[in-house]
């Protein structure tokens, strides 16, 4: 499809910073309990209290701001400077933020770090991460599930494809077995979430793409999305996967 860009590369999410400033979906929906999003960020708001924390993948820093209330120091890194150019612009004392690629490694001093976090963030980052947090210190990790939305090619052949395995957790275990941490360990934290209408569908699929392929996919689907949509929805909306994985780990 012309001006699609593959979802999660560095041109996308240049692309993404471009068009919202902010890495929040675009679509309307609701979730089930249990949500992996609100268990991973208990978690990590419980463990950082006081600590010098790295924050991979940060975004344009809203939890990284938001961890900030509670943590001594947090240090927010992420591939695209537009993300961190929005954090910076609300930044506190006890935050900074650094550009950077985890492929080419972390810029940071062995054992600089108490914690680490990675929420939805590059699973590349997990040998360097091994690097830069102290020896006992922990790790955890937020990442899509491979089940996530499983439901969508089956209702919507010509709109989403069919993932084959479990390519997600197979790079995330790969990943963890090189960084050799002491322990580590990945729940699977599924969900159901309802999208609200048919234009959700295809925002869903759009996400982080230029709106010439939103406005071509609702003129050339819309109305088949839409008597799929009625034919499977419920009074919540349409039922589809949530899927989350967390990751656990300690250096």
């Amino acid at each position: 499809m012309v001006n699609w860009l593959p979802p999660h590369s560095i041109e996308w999410y240049k692309q993404l910073s471009n068009l919202q400033g902010k890495y929040i979906y675009s679509w309307n929906s609701t979730l089930t309990e249990p949500i992996g999003e609100s268990i991973f960020d208990k978690e990590v708001v419980q463990i950082i209290v006081n600590k010098k924390v790295l924050d991979v993948g940060c975004g344009h820093g809203e939890f990284t701001l938001k961890c900030s209330s509670v943590a001594k120091e947090i240090v927010g890194f992420d591939v695209t400077d537009h993300f961190v150019k929005a954090g910076k612009e609300n930044k506190k004392k006890n935050v900074s933020f650094v550009v950077g690629n985890t492929k080419d490694g972390l810029p940071f001093e062995p054992d600089e770090f108490d914690f680490a976090y990675n929420r939805k963030g590059p699973t590349s980052a997990y040998p360097s991460l091994r690097k830069v947090v102290k020896n006992g210190g922990e790790l955890i990790g937020l990442h899509p599930g491979d089940e996530l939305g499983k439901e969508l090619p089956l209702l919507f052949p010509n709109l989403f494809e069919t993932l084959q395995g479990t390519p997600i957790l197979d790079t995330i275990n790969q990943r963890l077995e090189i960084s050799k941490f002491s322990h580590s360990e990945v729940e699977v934290v599924n969900s159901i979430e309802y999208l609200h209408t048919p234009l959700d569908v295809i925002k869903l699929r759009c996400f982080g793409q230029n709106p010439i392929v939103y406005e071509t996919l609702k003129e050339e689907n819309l109305s088949d999305i839409s008597k799929i949509f009625e034919q499977n929805t419920t009074n919540e909306g349409l039922p589809i996967t949530f899927s989350r994985y967390i990751v656990r780990a300690i250096v």
